[in-house]
Protein backbone atom coordinates (compact mmCIF):
# COMPACT_ATOMS: atom_id res chain seq x y z
CA UNK A 1 0.00 0.00 0.00
CA UNK A 2 3.04 2.25 0.71
CA UNK A 3 4.11 2.06 -2.62
CA UNK A 4 0.99 2.91 -4.19
CA UNK A 5 0.55 5.88 -2.01
CA UNK A 6 3.98 7.66 -2.60
CA UNK A 7 2.86 8.18 -5.69
CA UNK A 8 -0.48 10.16 -4.96
CA UNK A 9 -0.10 13.63 -5.92
CA UNK A 10 -3.80 15.18 -4.65
CA UNK A 11 -5.83 12.89 -3.40
CA UNK A 12 -8.73 14.96 -4.63
CA UNK A 13 -7.79 14.94 -7.75
CA UNK A 14 -8.61 12.07 -10.29
CA UNK A 15 -6.44 12.39 -13.45
CA UNK A 16 -8.12 10.01 -15.55
CA UNK A 17 -12.16 10.31 -14.34
CA UNK A 18 -14.31 6.84 -15.14
CA UNK A 19 -16.00 7.84 -18.50
CA UNK A 20 -19.76 8.36 -17.59
CA UNK A 21 -22.30 9.35 -20.30
CA UNK A 22 -23.98 11.59 -17.40
CA UNK A 23 -20.49 12.81 -16.86
CA UNK A 24 -19.74 14.00 -20.17
CA UNK A 25 -23.13 15.69 -20.30
CA UNK A 26 -22.71 17.61 -17.49
CA UNK A 27 -19.50 19.18 -18.52
CA UNK A 28 -21.15 21.08 -21.25
CA UNK A 29 -22.70 23.08 -18.80
CA UNK A 30 -19.97 22.92 -15.78
CA UNK A 31 -16.57 22.79 -17.76
CA UNK A 32 -14.96 26.45 -17.75
CA UNK A 33 -14.76 27.93 -21.36
CA UNK A 34 -11.82 27.53 -22.79
CA UNK A 35 -10.16 30.75 -23.64
CA UNK A 36 -10.16 30.25 -27.48
CA UNK A 37 -13.85 29.29 -27.37
CA UNK A 38 -16.87 32.05 -28.57
CA UNK A 39 -18.07 31.17 -25.08
CA UNK A 40 -15.11 32.64 -23.39
CA UNK A 41 -14.32 35.52 -26.22
CA UNK A 42 -18.45 36.50 -25.75
CA UNK A 43 -18.44 36.34 -22.31
CA UNK A 44 -16.26 39.55 -22.11
CA UNK A 45 -18.67 41.73 -24.67
CA UNK A 46 -22.23 40.87 -23.16
CA UNK A 47 -24.26 38.25 -21.10
CA UNK A 48 -25.03 35.20 -23.32
CA UNK A 49 -28.38 33.42 -22.49
CA UNK A 50 -28.74 29.41 -23.16
CA UNK A 51 -30.93 28.14 -25.86
CA UNK A 52 -34.15 27.16 -25.31
CA UNK A 53 -32.50 23.22 -25.94
CA UNK A 54 -30.08 23.79 -23.47
CA UNK A 55 -32.38 25.28 -20.25
CA UNK A 56 -34.17 22.30 -21.08
CA UNK A 57 -31.17 19.56 -21.07
CA UNK A 58 -29.91 21.08 -18.02
CA UNK A 59 -33.53 21.09 -16.26
CA UNK A 60 -32.83 17.60 -16.94
CA UNK A 61 -29.64 17.00 -15.61
CA UNK A 62 -30.36 18.72 -12.41
CA UNK A 63 -33.20 16.46 -12.03
CA UNK A 64 -31.17 13.48 -12.48
CA UNK A 65 -28.52 15.01 -9.93
CA UNK A 66 -31.02 14.94 -7.03
CA UNK A 67 -32.27 11.82 -7.77
CA UNK A 68 -28.92 10.26 -7.41
CA UNK A 69 -28.47 12.05 -4.61
CA UNK A 70 -31.66 10.81 -3.24
CA UNK A 71 -30.99 7.58 -4.04
CA UNK A 72 -27.31 7.05 -2.73
CA UNK A 73 -28.64 8.83 0.70
CA UNK A 74 -31.86 6.25 0.72
CA UNK A 75 -29.16 2.98 0.38
CA UNK A 76 -26.04 3.77 2.21
CA UNK A 77 -27.79 5.42 5.34
CA UNK A 78 -25.65 2.96 7.68
CA UNK A 79 -22.04 3.84 5.80
CA UNK A 80 -22.06 7.51 6.72
CA UNK A 81 -19.06 10.00 6.86
CA UNK A 82 -19.04 10.94 10.66
CA UNK A 83 -18.06 14.51 11.51
CA UNK A 84 -18.01 17.15 13.88
CA UNK A 85 -18.02 19.44 11.30
CA UNK A 86 -19.24 19.33 7.47
CA UNK A 87 -16.29 17.61 5.22
CA UNK A 88 -17.06 19.67 2.15
CA UNK A 89 -13.99 21.93 3.16
CA UNK A 90 -11.97 18.95 2.51
CA UNK A 91 -12.92 18.98 -0.78
CA UNK A 92 -12.30 22.55 -1.50
CA UNK A 93 -9.27 23.01 0.09
CA UNK A 94 -5.43 21.67 1.08
CA UNK A 95 -5.54 23.32 4.27
CA UNK A 96 -8.55 21.76 6.71
CA UNK A 97 -8.37 25.32 8.91
CA UNK A 98 -10.44 26.61 6.03
CA UNK A 99 -13.41 24.73 7.28
CA UNK A 100 -13.67 27.88 9.71
CA UNK A 101 -14.18 30.08 6.94
CA UNK A 102 -16.30 28.02 4.64
CA UNK A 103 -18.30 27.14 7.79
CA UNK A 104 -18.29 31.04 8.95
CA UNK A 105 -17.74 30.17 12.36
CA UNK A 106 -15.93 32.86 14.40
CA UNK A 107 -13.72 30.87 17.03
CA UNK A 108 -9.63 30.36 17.46
CA UNK A 109 -9.07 27.68 15.38
CA UNK A 110 -8.08 24.28 16.20
CA UNK A 111 -6.13 21.26 14.37
CA UNK A 112 -8.70 19.92 12.83
CA UNK A 113 -9.21 16.31 11.67
CA UNK A 114 -10.21 14.79 8.28
CA UNK A 115 -14.02 13.28 8.93
CA UNK A 116 -13.89 9.70 10.23
CA UNK A 117 -14.85 6.94 7.16
CA UNK A 118 -16.34 4.13 9.13
CA UNK A 119 -16.61 0.93 7.87
CA UNK A 120 -18.91 1.24 4.36
CA UNK A 121 -17.75 -1.69 2.07
CA UNK A 122 -19.80 -4.65 1.56
CA UNK A 123 -17.40 -6.89 2.04
CA UNK A 124 -16.88 -6.55 6.02
CA UNK A 125 -17.75 -9.28 8.58
CA UNK A 126 -20.34 -7.79 11.09
CA UNK A 127 -17.42 -7.93 13.76
CA UNK A 128 -14.84 -5.54 11.16
CA UNK A 129 -17.92 -3.13 10.88
CA UNK A 130 -18.32 -3.27 14.62
CA UNK A 131 -14.57 -2.26 14.79
CA UNK A 132 -14.93 1.02 12.59
CA UNK A 133 -17.75 2.42 14.30
CA UNK A 134 -17.69 5.61 15.82
CA UNK A 135 -18.71 5.83 19.87
CA UNK A 136 -21.49 8.25 20.26
CA UNK A 137 -20.80 11.36 21.23
CA UNK A 138 -24.35 12.03 23.06
CA UNK A 139 -24.08 15.35 21.73
CA UNK A 140 -21.09 17.10 23.36
CA UNK A 141 -19.61 19.64 22.41
CA UNK A 142 -16.74 22.16 23.13
CA UNK A 143 -18.10 24.87 25.93
CA UNK A 144 -15.27 27.21 27.70
CA UNK A 145 -17.46 30.05 28.67
CA UNK A 146 -15.39 31.65 31.68
CA UNK A 147 -16.95 33.41 34.27
CA UNK A 148 -17.02 37.05 35.03
CA UNK A 149 -14.60 37.22 37.82
CA UNK A 150 -11.99 35.34 35.43
CA UNK A 151 -12.93 37.52 32.51
CA UNK A 152 -11.94 40.72 34.77
CA UNK A 153 -9.00 39.51 36.40
CA UNK A 154 -7.69 38.47 32.79
CA UNK A 155 -7.88 41.62 31.56
CA UNK A 156 -5.79 43.17 34.11
CA UNK A 157 -3.03 40.29 33.58
CA UNK A 158 -2.85 40.39 29.75
CA UNK A 159 -1.42 43.95 30.67
CA UNK A 160 1.06 43.02 33.09
CA UNK A 161 4.19 44.80 32.42
CA UNK A 162 5.80 44.34 35.92
CA UNK A 163 6.08 40.47 36.01
CA UNK A 164 7.38 37.98 34.14
CA UNK A 165 7.50 34.20 34.10
CA UNK A 166 9.68 32.35 32.13
CA UNK A 167 9.14 28.37 32.27
CA UNK A 168 11.95 25.79 31.23
CA UNK A 169 10.24 22.71 29.56
CA UNK A 170 11.59 19.50 28.98
CA UNK A 171 11.02 15.77 27.59
CA UNK A 172 9.61 14.97 24.41
CA UNK A 173 6.58 16.63 22.58
CA UNK A 174 3.97 15.84 24.65
CA UNK A 175 5.35 16.31 27.97
CA UNK A 176 6.31 19.68 26.60
CA UNK A 177 2.71 20.47 25.90
CA UNK A 178 1.57 19.56 29.17
CA UNK A 179 4.50 21.54 30.75
CA UNK A 180 3.95 25.12 28.18
CA UNK A 181 -0.29 24.47 29.15
CA UNK A 182 0.83 24.35 33.17
CA UNK A 183 3.15 27.52 32.70
CA UNK A 184 -0.07 29.37 30.92
CA UNK A 185 -2.08 28.69 33.84
CA UNK A 186 1.02 29.73 36.45
CA UNK A 187 1.30 32.86 34.65
CA UNK A 188 -2.44 33.45 35.20
CA UNK A 189 -2.70 32.54 39.05
CA UNK A 190 0.88 34.69 39.48
CA UNK A 191 -0.69 37.60 37.50
CA UNK A 192 2.32 37.64 35.28
CA UNK A 193 3.19 37.91 31.67
CA UNK A 194 4.69 35.06 30.26
CA UNK A 195 7.56 34.64 27.86
CA UNK A 196 7.31 32.01 24.91
CA UNK A 197 8.26 28.93 26.81
CA UNK A 198 12.23 27.70 26.16
CA UNK A 199 12.47 24.06 25.62
CA UNK A 200 15.23 21.99 27.01
CA UNK A 201 17.38 20.38 24.22
CA UNK A 202 16.52 16.64 24.73
CA UNK A 203 19.21 14.85 26.25
CA UNK A 204 17.42 11.06 24.71
CA UNK A 205 17.09 12.55 21.13
CA UNK A 206 19.35 15.64 21.08
CA UNK A 207 16.68 17.76 19.61
CA UNK A 208 17.80 21.19 19.83
CA UNK A 209 14.68 22.75 18.07
CA UNK A 210 13.28 26.08 19.99
CA UNK A 211 9.51 26.98 20.49
CA UNK A 212 8.61 29.00 17.30
CA UNK A 213 10.51 25.53 15.54
CA UNK A 214 7.36 23.39 16.68
CA UNK A 215 5.30 26.08 17.78
CA UNK A 216 3.02 29.01 16.00
CA UNK A 217 4.49 31.58 17.80
CA UNK A 218 2.07 34.58 16.94
CA UNK A 219 -0.79 32.33 16.95
CA UNK A 220 0.05 31.17 20.72
CA UNK A 221 0.29 34.62 21.55
CA UNK A 222 -3.01 35.77 19.59
CA UNK A 223 -5.52 32.95 21.29
CA UNK A 224 -4.61 33.98 24.71
CA UNK A 225 -4.21 37.47 24.54
CA UNK A 226 -7.96 37.68 26.80
CA UNK A 227 -6.10 35.36 29.35
CA UNK A 228 -2.12 36.03 29.61
CA UNK A 229 0.08 38.36 28.08
CA UNK A 230 2.88 36.62 26.08
CA UNK A 231 5.67 38.18 25.56
CA UNK A 232 8.68 37.16 22.69
CA UNK A 233 11.65 37.93 25.29
CA UNK A 234 12.68 39.80 28.40
CA UNK A 235 12.49 43.43 28.64
CA UNK A 236 15.79 44.84 29.18
CA UNK A 237 14.71 46.50 32.44
CA UNK A 238 14.41 42.47 33.45
CA UNK A 239 17.53 41.04 32.46
CA UNK A 240 20.06 39.86 35.08
CA UNK A 241 23.35 38.66 34.78
CA UNK A 242 22.37 35.43 37.46
CA UNK A 243 19.04 34.60 38.01
CA UNK A 244 17.64 31.85 40.61
CA UNK A 245 15.85 28.43 38.79
CA UNK A 246 12.90 27.11 40.90
CA UNK A 247 12.77 23.55 40.21
CA UNK A 248 12.32 21.91 43.75
CA UNK A 249 8.50 22.20 42.83
CA UNK A 250 6.55 19.36 44.42
CA UNK A 251 3.80 17.06 43.38
CA UNK A 252 0.54 18.02 42.90
CA UNK A 253 0.20 21.95 44.48
CA UNK A 254 -2.41 24.38 44.18
CA UNK A 255 -2.89 27.59 43.07
CA UNK A 256 -2.71 29.24 46.78
CA UNK A 257 0.51 27.07 46.71
CA UNK A 258 1.79 28.81 43.95
CA UNK A 259 1.41 32.50 44.85
CA UNK A 260 1.66 31.59 48.63
CA UNK A 261 5.34 30.48 47.17
CA UNK A 262 6.27 32.73 44.85
CA UNK A 263 4.12 35.98 44.31
CA UNK A 264 6.01 38.02 46.74
CA UNK A 265 9.47 37.27 45.14
CA UNK A 266 8.13 38.14 42.01
CA UNK A 267 6.69 41.19 43.04
CA UNK A 268 9.87 42.15 44.37
CA UNK A 269 11.97 40.81 41.13
CA UNK A 270 9.48 41.43 39.03
CA UNK A 271 11.14 37.73 37.14
CA UNK A 272 10.89 33.89 37.85
CA UNK A 273 12.03 31.37 36.40
CA UNK A 274 10.67 27.94 36.86
CA UNK A 275 11.96 24.58 35.49
CA UNK A 276 10.52 21.01 36.12
CA UNK A 277 7.01 21.81 36.00
CA UNK A 278 5.90 18.44 34.55
CA UNK A 279 2.31 16.74 36.54
CA UNK A 280 3.59 19.39 39.38
CA UNK A 281 0.05 21.41 39.47
CA UNK A 282 -2.56 19.88 40.96
CA UNK A 283 -5.01 17.98 38.29
CA UNK A 284 -7.94 19.51 40.01
CA UNK A 285 -8.21 22.71 39.86
CA UNK A 286 -11.08 25.33 39.76
CA UNK A 287 -13.13 25.15 36.65
CA UNK A 288 -12.18 29.16 34.71
CA UNK A 289 -8.42 27.25 35.01
CA UNK A 290 -9.46 24.21 33.73
CA UNK A 291 -10.90 25.93 30.80
CA UNK A 292 -7.68 27.69 30.60
CA UNK A 293 -6.01 24.39 30.19
CA UNK A 294 -8.20 23.02 27.48
CA UNK A 295 -8.08 26.35 25.26
CA UNK A 296 -4.50 26.41 25.78
CA UNK A 297 -4.06 22.36 24.45
CA UNK A 298 -6.32 22.41 21.86
CA UNK A 299 -6.46 26.15 20.56
CA UNK A 300 -3.34 27.87 21.24
CA UNK A 301 -0.90 25.16 20.71
CA UNK A 302 -0.66 24.94 16.85
CA UNK A 303 2.06 23.58 15.29
CA UNK A 304 3.75 26.07 12.43
CA UNK A 305 2.40 25.98 9.12
CA UNK A 306 5.35 23.72 7.50
CA UNK A 307 4.62 21.05 10.15
CA UNK A 308 0.84 21.10 9.79
CA UNK A 309 1.01 21.09 6.27
CA UNK A 310 3.09 18.40 6.04
CA UNK A 311 1.20 16.20 8.25
CA UNK A 312 -2.29 16.91 6.82
CA UNK A 313 -0.42 15.94 3.34
CA UNK A 314 0.41 12.43 5.00
CA UNK A 315 -2.97 11.62 6.52
CA UNK A 316 -4.91 12.75 3.34
CA UNK A 317 -2.25 9.76 1.81
CA UNK A 318 -4.14 7.50 4.38
CA UNK A 319 -7.82 8.83 4.17
CA UNK A 320 -8.23 8.79 0.36
CA UNK A 321 -7.14 4.77 0.43
CA UNK A 322 -9.94 4.00 3.19
CA UNK A 323 -10.82 4.14 6.92
CA UNK A 324 -7.44 3.60 8.72
CA UNK A 325 -5.86 2.87 12.35
CA UNK A 326 -3.17 4.37 13.93
CA UNK A 327 -0.72 2.77 16.55
CA UNK A 328 1.42 4.67 18.88
CA UNK A 329 3.77 1.99 19.06
CA UNK A 330 6.20 2.44 22.51
CA UNK A 331 8.83 0.17 20.81
CA UNK A 332 11.80 2.42 21.29
CA UNK A 333 15.37 1.19 22.81
CA UNK A 334 14.77 3.94 25.92
CA UNK A 335 11.29 3.14 26.37
CA UNK A 336 12.35 -0.20 27.18
CA UNK A 337 14.88 1.00 29.55
CA UNK A 338 12.70 3.15 31.23
CA UNK A 339 9.97 0.57 31.75
CA UNK A 340 12.55 -2.37 33.28
CA UNK A 341 10.81 -4.71 30.49
CA UNK A 342 12.08 -7.18 28.44
CA UNK A 343 11.67 -6.56 24.51
CA UNK A 344 10.34 -10.24 23.50
CA UNK A 345 12.97 -10.11 21.25
CA UNK A 346 15.33 -12.63 23.36
CA UNK A 347 17.95 -13.05 25.21
CA UNK A 348 20.81 -11.11 23.08
CA UNK A 349 18.32 -8.25 22.67
CA UNK A 350 17.31 -8.03 26.58
CA UNK A 351 21.44 -8.28 27.42
CA UNK A 352 21.85 -4.56 25.91
CA UNK A 353 18.48 -3.08 27.49
CA UNK A 354 20.14 -5.15 30.93
CA UNK A 355 23.56 -3.32 30.35
CA UNK A 356 21.82 -0.27 29.51
CA UNK A 357 19.79 0.23 32.62
CA UNK A 358 23.08 -1.10 34.68
CA UNK A 359 24.94 1.49 33.39
CA UNK A 360 22.13 4.73 33.65
CA UNK A 361 19.59 3.98 36.28
CA UNK A 362 18.38 7.37 36.56
CA UNK A 363 16.44 6.64 33.43
CA UNK A 364 14.43 3.79 35.30
CA UNK A 365 11.06 4.91 36.40
CA UNK A 366 8.89 3.84 39.35
CA UNK A 367 7.99 0.17 40.99
CA UNK A 368 11.64 -0.75 41.52
CA UNK A 369 10.40 -3.32 43.97
CA UNK A 370 8.92 -5.14 41.05
CA UNK A 371 10.01 -8.27 39.05
CA UNK A 372 9.86 -8.21 34.99
CA UNK A 373 6.79 -10.22 35.40
CA UNK A 374 4.94 -8.54 38.18
CA UNK A 375 5.55 -5.38 36.46
CA UNK A 376 3.82 -6.67 32.89
CA UNK A 377 0.91 -8.69 34.74
CA UNK A 378 0.74 -5.37 36.43
CA UNK A 379 0.10 -3.56 32.40
CA UNK A 380 3.53 -1.34 32.91
CA UNK A 381 5.12 -2.65 30.29
CA UNK A 382 4.46 -1.65 26.50
CA UNK A 383 2.81 -4.02 24.46
CA UNK A 384 5.12 -5.91 21.66
CA UNK A 385 3.86 -6.37 18.46
CA UNK A 386 2.96 -10.10 18.71
CA UNK A 387 0.84 -8.89 21.33
CA UNK A 388 -0.82 -5.74 19.65
CA UNK A 389 -1.42 -7.87 16.48
CA UNK A 390 -3.28 -10.48 18.50
CA UNK A 391 -5.13 -7.85 20.55
CA UNK A 392 -6.69 -6.30 16.95
CA UNK A 393 -7.37 -9.50 15.46
CA UNK A 394 -9.36 -9.99 18.62
CA UNK A 395 -10.95 -6.51 18.65
CA UNK A 396 -12.17 -7.58 14.85
CA UNK A 397 -9.93 -5.38 13.06
CA UNK A 398 -9.29 -6.00 9.60
CA UNK A 399 -6.45 -8.05 8.00
CA UNK A 400 -6.22 -5.87 5.22
CA UNK A 401 -6.76 -3.01 7.44
CA UNK A 402 -4.25 0.26 6.76
CA UNK A 403 -2.19 0.88 9.62
CA UNK A 404 -0.04 4.08 10.69
CA UNK A 405 2.34 3.58 12.94
CA UNK A 406 3.44 6.10 14.93
CA UNK A 407 6.49 6.44 17.46
CA UNK A 408 10.41 6.42 17.19
CA UNK A 409 12.45 3.65 15.40
CA UNK A 410 12.20 0.31 17.13
CA UNK A 411 14.32 -1.24 18.66
CA UNK A 412 15.45 -4.47 16.79
CA UNK A 413 14.44 -2.45 14.04
CA UNK A 414 12.24 -4.92 10.98
CA UNK A 415 12.91 -7.96 13.71
CA UNK A 416 10.34 -6.19 16.28
CA UNK A 417 7.46 -5.56 13.53
CA UNK A 418 7.59 -8.80 12.13
CA UNK A 419 4.59 -10.78 14.03
CA UNK A 420 2.63 -7.47 13.57
CA UNK A 421 3.24 -7.06 9.33
CA UNK A 422 2.61 -11.06 9.43
CA UNK A 423 -0.95 -10.04 10.25
CA UNK A 424 -1.38 -6.93 8.92
CA UNK A 425 0.42 -6.40 5.50
CA UNK A 426 -0.30 -2.83 4.79
CA UNK A 427 1.73 -0.69 7.49
CA UNK A 428 2.94 2.42 6.55
CA UNK A 429 5.10 5.12 8.76
CA UNK A 430 5.84 8.78 7.59
CA UNK A 431 9.08 7.56 6.38
CA UNK A 432 7.15 5.14 3.67
CA UNK A 433 4.43 7.95 3.53
CA UNK A 434 6.35 10.76 2.66
CA UNK A 435 7.54 11.56 -0.76
CA UNK A 436 11.47 11.94 -1.63
CA UNK A 437 12.79 15.24 0.22
CA UNK A 438 9.59 16.06 2.46
CA UNK A 439 11.21 14.84 5.81
CA UNK A 440 14.52 16.10 5.36
CA UNK A 441 13.87 19.26 6.88
CA UNK A 442 13.13 17.89 10.18
CA UNK A 443 16.33 15.27 10.24
CA UNK A 444 17.21 15.16 13.82
CA UNK A 445 14.52 17.19 15.26
CA UNK A 446 12.39 14.50 17.14
CA UNK A 447 9.74 17.01 18.48
CA UNK A 448 8.53 17.95 14.90
CA UNK A 449 8.24 14.43 13.54
CA UNK A 450 6.18 13.52 16.87
CA UNK A 451 4.04 16.51 15.81
CA UNK A 452 3.80 15.16 12.34
CA UNK A 453 2.81 11.10 13.94
CA UNK A 454 0.22 13.60 16.10
CA UNK A 455 -1.84 15.09 13.25
CA UNK A 456 -2.09 11.92 11.17
CA UNK A 457 -2.97 10.09 14.14
CA UNK A 458 -5.34 12.08 14.96
CA UNK A 459 -7.35 11.69 11.80
CA UNK A 460 -7.42 8.62 11.93
CA UNK A 461 -10.40 5.97 12.36
CA UNK A 462 -9.06 4.27 15.53
CA UNK A 463 -6.39 5.31 17.53
CA UNK A 464 -4.18 2.28 19.62
CA UNK A 465 -1.60 3.23 21.91
CA UNK A 466 0.88 -0.06 23.13
CA UNK A 467 1.74 1.85 26.46
CA UNK A 468 0.34 4.96 28.16
CA UNK A 469 1.51 7.68 28.52
CA UNK A 470 1.76 11.71 26.97
CA UNK A 471 0.83 10.68 23.75
CA UNK A 472 -1.78 8.71 24.45
CA UNK A 473 -3.77 11.22 27.39
CA UNK A 474 -2.98 13.86 24.41
CA UNK A 475 -4.56 12.21 21.76
CA UNK A 476 -7.52 10.96 23.73
CA UNK A 477 -8.39 14.46 24.87
CA UNK A 478 -7.85 15.58 21.52
CA UNK A 479 -10.21 13.29 19.86
CA UNK A 480 -12.79 13.51 22.42
CA UNK A 481 -12.69 17.44 21.88
CA UNK A 482 -12.28 17.20 17.93
CA UNK A 483 -16.07 14.77 18.12
CA UNK A 484 -15.45 11.88 20.74
CA UNK A 485 -13.36 9.80 17.61
CA UNK A 486 -12.36 6.19 18.54
CA UNK A 487 -9.43 5.57 20.67
CA UNK A 488 -9.13 2.18 22.27
CA UNK A 489 -6.88 2.09 25.55
CA UNK A 490 -5.80 -1.61 25.82
CA UNK A 491 -6.78 -3.43 28.87
CA UNK A 492 -3.37 -5.17 29.76
CA UNK A 493 -3.60 -6.02 32.74
CA UNK A 494 -6.63 -8.25 31.71
CA UNK A 495 -5.62 -9.28 28.66
CA UNK A 496 -1.87 -10.23 29.24
CA UNK A 497 -3.23 -13.24 31.20
CA UNK A 498 -5.37 -14.46 28.43
CA UNK A 499 -3.15 -14.68 26.10
CA UNK A 500 -0.35 -16.30 27.54
CA UNK A 501 -3.15 -19.24 28.34
CA UNK A 502 -3.09 -21.66 25.88
CA UNK A 503 -6.57 -23.19 26.52
CA UNK A 504 -8.15 -19.49 25.28
CA UNK A 505 -9.22 -19.96 22.34
CA UNK A 506 -8.75 -16.93 19.77
CA UNK A 507 -12.81 -16.96 19.32
CA UNK A 508 -12.91 -16.78 23.55
CA UNK A 509 -10.10 -14.21 23.44
CA UNK A 510 -12.45 -12.21 20.85
CA UNK A 511 -15.52 -12.50 23.00
CA UNK A 512 -13.33 -11.34 26.06
CA UNK A 513 -11.45 -8.70 24.23
CA UNK A 514 -14.69 -6.64 23.00
CA UNK A 515 -16.49 -6.97 26.09
CA UNK A 516 -13.10 -5.94 28.33
CA UNK A 517 -12.74 -2.84 25.76
CA UNK A 518 -16.61 -2.18 25.27
CA UNK A 519 -16.64 0.74 27.38
CA UNK A 520 -13.40 2.36 26.69
CA UNK A 521 -13.50 3.25 22.99
CA UNK A 522 -13.51 7.05 23.18
CA UNK A 523 -17.03 7.61 24.16
CA UNK A 524 -17.58 10.58 26.54
CA UNK A 525 -16.21 10.05 29.85
CA UNK A 526 -16.56 12.30 32.92
CA UNK A 527 -13.54 13.77 34.92
CA UNK A 528 -16.22 14.51 37.90
CA UNK A 529 -15.15 12.48 40.54
CA UNK A 530 -11.39 11.70 39.29
CA UNK A 531 -9.00 13.46 41.34
CA UNK A 532 -6.49 11.46 39.34
CA UNK A 533 -7.80 12.58 35.77
CA UNK A 534 -6.20 15.18 33.33
CA UNK A 535 -8.77 17.68 32.19
CA UNK A 536 -6.95 18.02 28.57
CA UNK A 537 -7.12 14.05 28.60
CA UNK A 538 -10.72 13.81 29.54
CA UNK A 539 -11.92 17.41 28.56
CA UNK A 540 -16.19 16.48 30.06
CA UNK A 541 -17.32 18.32 32.00
CA UNK A 542 -15.52 21.48 32.33
CA UNK A 543 -14.48 21.76 28.57
CA UNK A 544 -17.39 19.65 26.58
CA UNK A 545 -21.03 20.48 27.12
CA UNK A 546 -24.15 19.27 25.96
CA UNK A 547 -25.14 20.48 22.57
CA UNK A 548 -28.15 23.26 23.06
CA UNK A 549 -27.44 23.68 27.01
CA UNK A 550 -24.65 26.33 26.49
CA UNK A 551 -23.60 28.74 23.66
CA UNK A 552 -21.77 28.32 20.89
CA UNK A 553 -18.41 28.00 21.06
CA UNK A 554 -17.55 30.97 18.59
CA UNK A 555 -19.43 33.25 20.85
CA UNK A 556 -17.34 32.08 24.02
CA UNK A 557 -13.55 32.28 23.36
CA UNK A 558 -13.42 36.01 21.38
Amino acid sequence: MAKTMRTIKNPFFTPHPPSSPFLHFSLLFFSPPKRTSPRYLNHHHHQTRCPPQQVFLLLISLSLVFSGISFLASTSSTCTVSSTSSSLGFFVSDDPRHLLTSLAVSVPSTLLPLPARGGCSGNMTEEEREFWKQPNGEGYKPCLEFSLDYRKKAARVSKEKKRFLVVVVSGGLNQQRNQIVDAVVIATILEAALVVPVLQVNRVWGDESEFSDVFDVEHFKKTLRSDVRVVSSLPSTHLMSRQTIENQIPWDVSPVWIRAKFFKQLNEEGLLVLKGLDSRLAKNLPPDLQKLRCKVAFHALRFTAPIENLGNKLARRMWIEGPYIALHLRLEKDVWVRTGCLTGLGSEFDRIIAETRMSQPRYLTGRLNLTYTERRLAGLCPLNAYEIARLLKALGAPRNASIYIAGGEPFGGSRAMEPLAKEFTNLVTKETLAHRGELLPYTNRSSALAAIDYIVSLSSDVFLPSHGGNMAKAMQGNRAYVGHRKFIMPNKRAMLPLMENPSVSESELSRVARKLHGKSQGHPESRRGRRDRDVVAYPVPECMCRHGKHRSIGSLLL
